[in-house]
């Protein structure tokens, strides 16, 4: 499966964004899907998963109340809204797919290539 991540943009602290990730290639009914973020010299940190059917979600502490992640899998597509950013949500951020869903990385078999999102105070 081919993940397509979208959406980052540069925002001023307190904005939102809608971050999207867009499969193909397979459908994502199978996974659970998980967003991941890197900022510039930290390690990569899980942000947000949801589990295959949708009714499961999980959220770092860090964003937990900000971001709501959902699915739509007729659409193959899984969404990061991000509400009230603050500047240390700055990161490149991924989706990745995999099984189960958690926020450890090591779990997720495929990664899109990314999206900037800066956040400025």
């Amino acid at each position: 499966v081919q993940l397509q991540a979208s959406g980052g943009g540069l925002v001023q602290s307190g904005e939102s964004l809608r971050l999207s990730c867009a499969a193909s290639g397979s459908s994502l009914d199978y996974y659970a899907i998980g967003w991941f973020r890197q900022a510039p010299g930290k390690e990569r940190e899980g942000v947000s998963c949801i589990s295959v059917s949708g009714r499961s979600t999980y959220y770092s502490d860090a964003v937990k109340g900000r971001f709501t992640i959902s699915r739509d899998n007729a659409k193959n597509t899984v969404y990061l809204q991000m509400n009230s950013l603050k500047s240390e949500d700055t990161a490149v951020y991924y989706c990745a797919a995999g099984w189960p869903p958690t926020l450890t990385s090591p779990e997720y078999d495929f990664w899109g290539q990314g999206t900037l999102v800066t956040v400025s105070s």
